[in-house]
């Protein structure tokens, strides 16, 4: 283009947007931005960086400041292998072809359990374990119930022990639910005639409430110890609420706080036992798996009038990972006659693994409730066993 293809412009006017000039070639001046949209901008621009300096102070005040780091960092993220990478393989590194597994219907491999009693089973029980374990540590209970000719089976949730997935990140709480009942239907299909029991602890205990009440005629009974029913008052508050929601939106991996592994147990050694068990998550919680428990206690407090179905709750009344008062409320408002809660004064979160006296308690009160709600016809007498 040359210079004599445009007209002359007269010292400081300016040409007006848009005006075309034709020549050899077609000369169009764009759109000059106003000033107003530039103006509008930046206080978009200034609006913005406001929030995010609001959304650090806040969670500062109220997780630490030492969350600072987590913004600018990237959470561990041992999820599931890429596809065609050989042999899928769990977390620790062992060929699923070498554990015993089942693939949930978004093509995770989920470790399994099985404790299967000699003979004939008189019935199904599966264990659902809590955020954070896996289904390991569910020996001693299961060795008991397999004692009575029960078959007991579990698995490591999603993102959980031996499972595939991200650690303790779910995209709604409802997998658990579906992966358990996929679980139960795989082996009930096996034992068509057997009566089927859940047995929940804390997570565990939201999965099986919401199981139950999707599927209320597929089981004979609930267990539930320490079940999370309701969310800490203290949490939910809603400042905190509002809190959470806005960096569930802007800031979804931001881990906060951690499960303080000293409020498990009375017992040192189990409490050490949980420290050093490598299958086991001790990192911090990002805010949108709390938004998905918090959601998931929600919905359980919408189904609570409606549950008729037979249920056993055990509970510590000095429990601050799952506090008794949801326990509480769910026997104070079900629609179930068949229903029995026993407080234990004094116990921690996870009663079947609190002080040796209350453990055993606890494994009484769990089988015999089992066993007396087993029919007739399964009695040990009558199968001769």
């Amino acid at each position: 283009m040359c210079c004599a293809c445009v007209p002359p412009v007269r010292a400081r006017r300016r040409i007006r947007p848009g005006r075309t000039f034709k020549c050899a070639v077609t000369i169009t001046v764009p759109e000059a931005r106003s000033d107003r949209q530039h103006y509008q901008r930046r206080r978009m621009n200034a609006a913005s960086t406001a929030a995010c300096l609001l959304v650090a102070a806040v969670s500062c005040y109220l997780y630490g400041y030492d969350v600072l780091s987590s913004l600018l960092s990237v959470p561990d993220d041992p999820s599931m292998p890429e596809p065609g990478a050989g042999p899928r393989r769990s977390p620790q590194g062992v060929p699923y072809t070498e554990l015993p597994h089942i693939v949930n219907a978004d093509g995770q491999h989920l470790f399994c359990r099985y404790w299967e009693p000699a003979g004939p089973p008189r019935a199904l029980v599966f264990i659902a374990h809590g955020a954070g374990e896996h289904s390991g540590p569910y020996n001693e209970m299961a060795q008991r119930l397999k004692e009575l000719s029960l078959l007991v089976f579990a698995h490591d949730h999603v993102g959980n022990g031996q499972s595939e997935g991200e650690r303790m990140n779910i995209k709604e709480f409802q997998v658990y639910v579906r992966d358990s009942l996929q679980h139960i239907d795989l082996i009930k299909s096996r034992h068509p005639d057997l009566p089927v029991f859940i047995v929940g602890h804390s997570m565990g205990g939201a999965i099986s409430i919401l199981a139950a009440c999707e599927r209320p005629s597929d089981f004979a009974g609930v267990v539930l110890i320490a079940p999370m029913v309701q969310m800490s008052p203290d949490s939910v508050t809603p400042f905190k609420v509002f809190v959470a929601k806005l960096l569930n939106h802007m800031l979804p991996s931001l881990p906060l706080g951690s499960i303080e592994s000293k409020w498990v147990s009375r017992d040192k050694k189990q409490v050490e036992a949980y420290d050093t068990d490598e299958l086991n998550y001790h990192g911090r919680l990002r805010v949108s798996f709390g938004m998905q428990l918090m959601a998931a206690t929600e919905r359980i407090e919408r189904e609570i009038p409606s549950i008729s179905w037979p249920f056993l709750l055990l509970h510590g009344d000095a429990d601050k990972l799952c506090e008794i008062q949801g326990s509480k409320m769910m026997y104070e408002n079900v629609a179930s006659s068949d229903k029995k809660f026993k407080i234990y004064e004094g116990g921690y979160h996870a009663l079947h693994h609190d002080l040796p006296e209350v453990a055993e308690s606890v494994l009484k009160d769990v089988t015999s409730w089992i066993t007396e709600r087993l029919p007739a016809s399964t009695t040990p007498q009558q199968q001769g066993l």
